[in-house]
């Protein structure tokens, strides 16, 4: 198992619009994230910063990178990019984070 996480930033006054938007995830979309070897995905949000941090569990034989190259994830960038920090090419920016401790 792999474990990977991340933050990234909500746009102010988007906290209601985040949240709608992920309680109606597409499933194909589910379906292309599972296809890619993450079984575990969460998303919190610090309210006081709006940060957003993701935490994923995904196999040791996952294709998760590819993700970027998906026309279906940009798709779903594209819709997000209104409530978001985003890339030029609409991508959420990630900013990894480093993993400092872990107990099972």
């Amino acid at each position: 198992m792999i474990q990977k996480a991340f933050k990234m930033k909500l746009k102010p006054g988007c906290r209601a619009e985040y949240k709608r938007r992920h309680d109606a995830i597409w499933p194909e979309l589910k379906k292309a994230i599972t296809e890619t070897g993450v079984y575990d995905y969460s998303i919190f949000l610090d309210e006081e910063t709006l940060t957003l941090f993701a935490y994923e569990k995904l196999q040791p034989d996952n294709t998760a990178d590819k993700q970027k190259d998906m026309p279906l994830f940009h798709k779903w960038w594209d819709m997000m990019a209104d409530i978001m920090e985003v890339n030029p090419d609409n991508s959420p920016v990630c900013i990894e984070l480093k993993e400092m401790f872990h107990m099972e």
